[in-house]
């Protein structure tokens, strides 16, 4: 049997309980470079118990609908984002944890010029880029020991298209 999940637009509001939507919106906090760049400043809070912050490079392969989602993972000593290199939407899947085990999962889908930061310790799904592949930024925690937990499901959700 599976479940079935309907994603949604990416929108910070939505997303707030989970981590931060990374988008430009509204006018530069400052402009710099001889006037020639905007900066928006400080769009996601990294968090680390320890280690440092790492900056990666993923290549995912493409996904489509209908998706399965047949585990979730998260980090419970970092945040992480996923920043999009090549402008290809993904799939987000989070969820809000109860006593160690994911419930009531959520799906999204970014729109083009949108990243995210996840929270420490958010259960979340892979990195699921969208009928094309992508290559993506990744900032996370880079440290000693494990920083991954996996929940497998006995019944898969399954995402609709759009």
């Amino acid at each position: 049997m599976s479940r079935p999940l309907i994603p949604q637009p990416l929108t910070a509001a939505a997303f707030a309980p989970f981590g931060e939507v990374i988008e430009v919106s509204g006018d530069p906090d400052k402009i710099i470079n001889q006037g020639m760049c905007g900066r928006h400043h400080d769009l996601a809070k990294l968090d680390f118990a320890d280690g440092r912050a790492g900056i990666s490079l993923f290549d995912a392969k493409a996904r489509s609908f209908p998706h399965i989602v047949d585990m979730v993972e998260r980090h419970p000593d970092g945040s992480q984002a996923f920043i999009p290199v090549s402008g290809v939407p993904m799939l987000v899947i989070v969820a809000e944890d109860q006593d160690g085990v994911p419930v009531n999962l959520m799906a999204f889908v970014s729109q083009p010029g949108q990243s995210i930061n996840l929270h420490r310790g958010v259960w979340h799904g892979v990195l699921a880029p969208i009928e094309k592949p992508g290559q993506f930024i990744v900032i996370d925690r880079i440290g000693d020991g494990s920083n991954l937990q996996e929940h497998w499901f006995d019944d898969p959700y399954i995402v609709q298209s759009v």
